[in-house]
Formats: C-alpha cells, sequence, structure tokens
C-alpha cells in the first residue's frame, strides 16, 4: 500500500511532534508538575508512527503497556487531554486518575498503556477474539518490551491465538533493555521472532528506527492477522531516556546512545523526504515552529487545568453513582 505525499508529511509531523512533547514532559517532570512514574518514548517515535499509519483505527485496535504517551497521540488522541493527565488534573484523558501509564481513548480505538508487564497481552487476546466472534474484520495490535516478552501470559496468550485463529499481531518493541537489563542477558534466544514457532505462529524482525519498515511490515501483518493468522514481531528500537524518569543509567554509556543517535528515525526520514523532494529544509523550520506552538498550548492548559476534587475518587468506579449522602451521613464531612 503505497504512501502519498501527504502521508509522507504526516508521519514526520507525527514522529517530530511525539519527541518534542516528550522532552517537554520530561522537563515539566523535573519541575515537578507530573508526578509519579513517568516513562518517555524518545527514539521510539518510529514505532508508534509507522504502525497507526498502517492500521484502520475505525475497525482496529492497539493496547500498550506503560510507555504508551507515543502510542496515545500517533492514535490521535488530544495532546491537551494527555498533558493534563501527566498533570493529574481533572480534564485529562482519565480525568487525572490513571497518570502515565495509563492513557485510554476508546473511541479513537487505543485501548490503553498498563502499568502491569505483560497485562495487556492477554487482554489483547480477549480483544481479538470480540472482532472475531462479531464479524468486525479487525485486528488487534498489541506493544510490548523485551521485559515482557518471557511472561508466562506471553506464552498462554499465542498458544490461544493460534488454537483460536485471532486476528491479532504480538509486537515486541524491543528497546534492548528491560528496566536496567540487557535482554541478551535474561534470554535463551535472541532472535524474539522465533519465539511464536512452537505455536506455529509466523515471526519477522523489524527494524524500529526505520518508519517505512514498520509500516511495511505492518500492513503485511495486517493482511494476515485478518485471515486469522496471529503473527509476532520482533521490532528493534532503542529508548534515548531511561527506563522511567528516576533511572540513573548506569547499565549502558553515553557512547552507545550517541551511536544510536546517528541513526535517529526522526532524521533519517527527514532527510529521505528532502531527497526526494517532498519536503524542503524550510518545511522542516515550519514544523517545528507549529510543533512548539501546539505543545505550549498543551502545557498552557494541563497548568491551568483543576485538580479532581476529592469526592472524584468515589466517581468512575462502580456503573451506579457511590451513594457519597450515605458516607456524608456517617460523618465523612470532607466530602
Amino acid at each position: 500500500m503505497e504512501l502519498s505525499k501527504e502521508q509522507k508529511k504526516k508521519i514526520l509531523f507525527d514522529m517530530m511532534f511525539i519527541r518534542r512533547f516528550e522532552e517537554e514532559a520530561g522537563k515539566m517532570y523535573g519541575l515537578r508538575k507530573i508526578g509519579g512514574f513517568c516513562h518517555l518514548y524518545n527514539g521510539q517515535e518510529a514505532v508508534a508512527v509507522g504502525t497507526v499509519a498502517a492500521m484502520d483505527l475505525s475497525k482496529d485496535y492497539i493496547l500498550t503497556g506503560y510507555r504508551d504517551h507515543g502510542f496515545a497521540l500517533a492514535c490521535g488522541m488530544d495532546p491537551k487531554a494527555v498533558m493534563a493527565e501527566l498533570f493529574g488534573k481533572i480534564t485529562g484523558a482519565s480525568r487525572g486518575k490513571g497518570g502515565s501509564m495509563h492513557l485510554f481513548d476508546e473511541k479513537k480505538h487505543f485501548l490503553g498503556g498498563n502499568g502491569i508487564v505483560g497485562a495487556q497481552i492477554p487482554i489483547a487476546t480477549g480483544v481479538a477474539f470480540a472482532q472475531k466472534y462479531n464479524e468486525t474484520g479487525g485486528a488487534t495490535a498489541v506493544f510490548f518490551g523485551d521485559g515482557a516478552i518471557h511472561q508466562g501470559a506471553f506464552h498462554e496468550s499465542l498458544n490461544m491465538a493460534k488454537i483460536w485463529n485471532l486476528p491479532v499481531i504480538y509486537a515486541c518493541e524491543n528497546n534492548q533493555f528491560g528496566m536496567g537489563t540487557s535482554f541478551k542477558r535474561v534470554s535463551s534466544v535472541e532472535e524474539f521472532s522465533i519465539m511464536g514457532a512452537s505455536y506455529g505462529i509466523q515471526g519477522r524482525k523489524v527494524d524500529g528506527m526505520d518508519v517505512l519498515e514498520v509500516y511495511s511490515a505492518f500492513v503485511e501483518a495486517l493482511e494476515s492477522a485478518r485471515k486469522g493468522l496471529p503473527v509476532l514481531l520482533d521490532i528493534r528500537t532503542y529508548r534515548y531516556k531511561g527506563h522511567s524518569m528516576s533511572d540513573p543509567q548506569k547499565y549502558r554509556s553515553k557512547e552507545e546512545v550517541e551511536s544510536y543517535r546517528k541513526h535517529d528515525p526522526i532524521l533519517i526520514y527527514q532527510d529521505r523526504l528532502i531527497a526526494d523532494n517532498i519536503i524542503k529544509e524550510s518545511d522542516v523550520e515550519a514544523l517545528e515552529n507549529q510543533i512548539e506552538t501546539l505543545v505550549s498550548e498543551a502545557v498552557a492548559f494541563a497548568e491551568s487545568s483543576p485538580e479532581p476534587a476529592l469526592p472524584t475518587l468515589f466517581e468512575d468506579v462502580y456503573s451506579d453513582s457511590y451513594p457519597l449522602e450515605t458516607l456524608r451521613q456517617g460523618g465523612a464531612s470532607w466530602l
């Protein structure tokens, strides 16, 4: 499926926007305006953007782990609502209750991040089962890190997906480290693409620093998944930042990080578009200015938004309203 010039330009915009958004999120965390856990996506932008470019989110679904900002934005979530959620504000995507790891937008078919390692894998398998049962024609893509691929739920899910011929793509977003441990130290195999073979699931290794390769891999994988043939992708990428904002990164050298920065997915793709006369260098500067404005507006919105009132603790918990009046009668004056 050939991309149009406008689609190629949008891919560049989306990657640049995610990068700048994450840079600002990191800054806001340092200023203590964002609390709790925060896992940045810098360096891995090609994975989220290349995937979404290939999918049809009117019928397909995406799930991922706790490093979810990139996918949330690539799926089209409002950056103001995403930033407000990071700030813990009532105007956030999850009303300030989910924070960095639990972004979610059912209308965008982004079924969220997940704070539990690998927990999204069986959930996605269930979503794919529902798609098949309801004959929607859609497929589900679930992303997880190299630190999650040895979880039992991963293997159970692959087995069930093959038994039921589910329309699902299992995508290992292999950024080389499970927290601070190289995947090569904890895995009996280094080629994760072969791990589906014992379940009869085809696998493929993908260069996650090349957005067009990610796009092509997902076009092909979606074609298989829609036919009821699950796919396992080993997407090799690299995160420039630590596992989370509290990570001192003593397990790798600055030279290693810089070596990967020389193959930055945004710069490589940007140069390709310039070489193909799709954009000019002046267009890149215009995009940077546009993105700077959007990110600044997102931060301003988050800062000016109110925090959730205490009674909202009891909202979004039960299908019916929580009996707050009963608590008040019992002496809960703070309500």
